[in-house]
């Protein structure tokens, strides 16, 4: 092994009945630690939120987000362990996401994962957070293979990506100003609805008429495959304003349906059209607002009809957690792509 990389153990990589990636996640605001084994089989998947934290002020505090990751990684990588009913000494390999995200929340992730690998004398793998949320489907799937379309769609990333026989990986749309999901706490904070703003709309949505109030969708025949939000927040906010009395109680369901709808609308139709001009037949849609029931089922329906398959993971792996990175490590691991220990963290990343 050359430069940094840990002094690793005699047959650590041969002979090995069962591959026990230990994952942890802290690129936002939530503490996450996971055991994954044979990058498939979730032993466990711990996530402590710090919404609480945050909500009081409408979004993350970055600050705040380091500190409580600082007071809580070695109690959630602990329980992790515990809740798989694993030694740590009985872990393969680490992985973790040291890209994009919040450099005072990776560093505390990453500067775990290293201690571990140190210690431990077993591989590091720092990988990226959003090629982690595509590998999210492959815990359900992991004979899926290569040749899809994938959708990364959160509170921070909105992107479209290739991915082909030889899973080379090209992105091929994204925001060109807020993610959905910003969008989504965005118009949330306006309307008082509290943090995070996804899910809080999603069920309000829920008991509204989507149809009620007329919303644009931004560039969805702009004929590329770029998203843009921002207007669309800026046009609900302008509705508001010129017509008081939406904001009633009585209208704030049909409201923030119709807006879900627009969104949702949108992310549909540039998925299809991607899809279609690859010409694969498999889409995969991955990230915090893959949680959103309305999306789920518009894309159910529209895959129906067109004879495309579609994969989105559980809710509970839509959200950021370590199982991701822990299956995505796997791979690495496996192709014995390891990380040198002098490996820094980043904000900003492409997969």
């Amino acid at each position: 092994m050359q430069g940094n990389l840990p002094l690793l153990k005699k047959n650590n990589l041969k002979n090995q009945e069962k591959i026990l990636i230990l994952g942890i996640e802290t690129s936002c605001d939530d503490t996450c630690a996971s055991v994954v084994e044979d990058g498939k089989v979730i032993l466990s998947n711990v996530i402590a939120s710090q919404h609480e934290i945050h909500g009081k002020y409408g979004g993350v505090v970055p600050e705040l987000a380091s500190r409580r990751h600082v007071e809580a990684i070695d109690i959630i990588i602990n329980e992790a362990l515990l809740q798989a009913k694993i030694k740590m000494s009985q872990i393969s390999a680490v992985s973790v996401s040291n890209r994009p995200g919040l450099i005072g929340s990776l560093l505390v992730g990453v500067g775990a994962a290293k201690a571990i690998s140190y210690s431990k004398k077993i591989p590091f793998m720092a990988v990226n957070h959003l090629k982690a949320h595509l590998f999210s489907n492959f815990l359900e799937v992991p004979e899926m293979g290569p040749c899809f379309t994938g959708l990364i769609v959160s509170g921070g990333h909105t992107s479209l990506y290739s991915v082909g026989q030889n899973w080379e990986i090209k992105e091929v749309g994204h925001t060109v100003d807020d993610a959905a999901g910003e969008a989504f706490d965005k118009i949330a904070r306006f309307l008082g609805l509290g943090y995070p703003g996804g899910p809080v709309i999603d069920r309000l949505a829920s008991k509204g008429n989507p149809s009620r109030f007329e919303m644009p969708r931004p560039m969805i025949e702009s004929g590329d495959l770029n998203f843009s939000f921002s207007g669309l927040k800026t046009a609900l906010i302008y509705k508001t304003k010129k017509e008081p009395k939406i904001l009633d109680e009585n209208n704030i369901a049909d409201l923030v349906a119709s807006f879900q709808d627009a969104i949702v609308d949108v992310l549909v139709h540039k998925t299809f059209k991607a899809c279609r001009q690859s010409g694969f037949e498999k889409i995969l849609v991955s990230g915090g607002v893959a949680a959103n029931s309305r999306l789920r089922s518009m894309f159910a329906q529209k895959a129906d009809s067109e004879g495309i398959k579609l994969y989105i993971p559980p809710i509970k792996l839509c959200m950021d957690n370590a199982a991701m990175v822990a299956c995505l490590g796997y791979y690495d691991y496996i192709a014995g792509n390891f990380s040198d220990l002098s490996v820094e963290v980043y904000s900003r990343s492409d997969i």
